[in-house]
């Protein structure tokens, strides 16, 4: 079965960007942690307050180590 040019490029464009994976990564990081600090040990709040930290300073210095991670997954770039 041969891939076209189109089909590929079709399928290139449904792929989620960096970007949107960061921010699902983040969001699901934030609200597994509040769970686990509301109903197992606050100290995971720990975990969600590192998570902030590491939003804000990526801002700052356009560097966060899960956007390698998500590019190395395949995630396509902004």
């Amino acid at each position: 079965m041969t891939v076209t040019i189109e089909a590929r490029a079709r399928h290139e464009d449904h792929r989620a960007t960096v970007n949107e994976g960061l921010r699902g990564v983040a969001g699901g990081f934030i609200l597994i942690s509040l769970a686990l600090g509301i109903w197992v040990n606050p100290w995971f709040l720990a975990f969600t307050a590192f998570v902030g930290a590491n939003l804000l300073q990526s801002a700052f210095t356009r560097w966060c180590p899960m956007i390698w991670v998500l590019k190395r997954a395949g995630f396509r770039n902004d």
